[in-house]
């Protein structure tokens, strides 16, 4: 299952679960409206790779009650401190995302948003904040542990109760709804007093408190976040493209130069500026028949890979090659094309291809974990700055007066997602998505007929 939010104002978040295969295959297809004039030339697909995506997988786990299992464990002497770790890392980890989503859900919907469904997302959090708080384990180091866990989670859930309320609709429930909200995140600032988890010059530190949650939000990722190395691939194919290019024209050039002297017998005037020419012949040349191999060898080929490793053995427990290029719309696949839908428009669009082919070896995966989940943030930054920075002025009647007013200008992008576990039939998906020059207004899931889905 994909899930397509925004991260940040001007950011995009794809996630998705690897839990039936250790195998995945992942097909991204932006389609950015021609007027824009995006291409190859304006930021590579190198300069989009490391400038605009950013991405990070982690353990998941669909059983939510895991890791309270492993605390009970860990409470009996039958759990190693890594693993209980580990295990109440994930816990608060999948408890943060969720939370996130659940308030930025309430958030971006203020006006439609109804009192119980703002009564589900609190029951839900404070069930999971009891759960956790029931089982305290006996181990001092470990006790410790969980008091940095259950000291994030306390505050960083005070603060989501806090933004609802600075977000919600002002209509006739606001105010039982925001009393509500208050009281609950001022019984999350005495659970932490009682606890004594922050000193009185942090509590009165707006700045030297949120630093130190950043580092405890830290110390939740640091054992469930894999690490990554990333390499670029086919720089030894690189240079060998580039030594056969310039031997190439260094042969054409010697022999040419061999020729010409032995047409005029001695050097004249005209040989010198019949060398000249053929150096700067060479050097217009040299660099559009390295680019053309580089091309044609590395053609369908991956460009990097990515290699993750488990942050508490060390071990290598997976690998994602990737590829990032640009398309036209007739190369791309026949049911990409019928979901876009041909049309005059569409044949405008720049199309940028994202794929990746991920195999992860469950079996080198922490005890209890088979699963792992990915984000992918595509920044949008880089292409908003190529928007056009003028807004347009529509003229409005409205009770026989004409009024002048300005209208930002948007775009529309289509994102086409083929997800492929390779044990059901690949799935495909599809987003609207509008940005303005600051920030993306709205991202709509669009239903994809019966024929069109797998």
């Amino acid at each position: 299952m994909i899930l397509v939010d925004k991260h940040d104002a001007i950011t995009l978040k794809i996630s998705h679960a690897m839990s039936k295969s250790k195998s995945s295959h992942l097909d991204i297809y932006l389609f950015i409206p021609g007027e824009i004039n995006l291409s190859k030339d304006v930021i590579s697909e190198a300069d989009f790779f490391y400038n605009c995506i950013s991405q990070k997988r982690a353990y998941y786990s669909d059983k939510i009650l895991l890791p309270l299992i492993h605390s009970r464990l860990a409470q009996r002497g039958r759990l190693s401190s890594k693993q209980y770790r580990v295990s109440l890392s994930l816990y608060a980890y999948q408890y943060v995302i969720a939370l996130d989503k659940a308030v930025s859900d309430l958030s971006n919907h203020g006006d439609s948003v109804t009192s119980e469904e703002i009564d589900h997302v609190i029951k839900l959090s404070l069930d999971i904040l009891r759960r956790l708080r029931r089982t305290i384990p006996y181990e001092e180091t470990l006790k410790r542990y969980y008091a940095n866990i259950d000291n994030y989670l306390s505050w960083y859930t005070e603060q989501k109760f806090l933004a609802l309320v600075a977000h919600l609709n002002r209509d006739q429930d606001y105010k039982t709804i925001k009393n509500r909200l208050i009281i609950l995140a001022e019984k999350e600032q005495a659970h932490r007093a009682l606890n004594h988890y922050n000193s009185a010059k942090a509590d009165e530190d707006i700045t030297r408190l949120s630093n130190k949650m950043r580092l405890l939000r830290r110390l939740i990722e640091h054992p469930v976040i894999l690490k990554e190395k990333v390499t670029s691939l086919g720089n030894n194919v690189k240079r060998m493209v580039k030594g056969t290019a310039t031997g190439f024209i260094m042969l054409f050039v010697t022999f040419t130069v061999i020729s010409a002297r032995n047409f005029w017998g001695e050097i004249t005037i005209s040989f010198l500026v019949a060398m000249s020419f053929i150096y700067a012949l060479r050097e217009i040349f040299k660099d559009d028949l390295k680019s053309m191999l580089w091309r044609w060898l590395r053609k369908g080929k991956p460009r990097w890979k990515r290699r993750y490793q488990d942050p508490n053995t060390g071990k290598i427990i997976g690998q994602k090659l990737e590829w990032l290029d640009y398309q036209s719309l007739s190369a791309l696949p026949d049911r990409i094309q019928k979901i876009r839908k041909k049309r005059i428009v569409q044949r405008e669009e720049q199309i940028l291809r994202y794929q990746a082919e991920t195999q992860m070896s469950t079996s080198r995966f922490m005890s209890g974990y088979e699963e792992t989940k990915e984000t992918i943030h595509i920044d949008f930054k880089e292409i908003t700055r190529l928007f056009d920075k003028n807004t347009n002025r529509i003229y409005r009647l409205s009770n026989g007066q004409v009024s002048r007013e300005k209208v930002e200008k948007r775009h529309l992008f289509n994102l086409i997602i083929k997800e492929n576990n390779y044990i059901d039939q690949p799935t495909y998906y599809r987003w609207k998505i509008v940005l303005n020059r600051s920030k993306i207004v709205a991202i709509e899931p669009i239903e994809l007929e019966g024929d069109l889905k797998n």
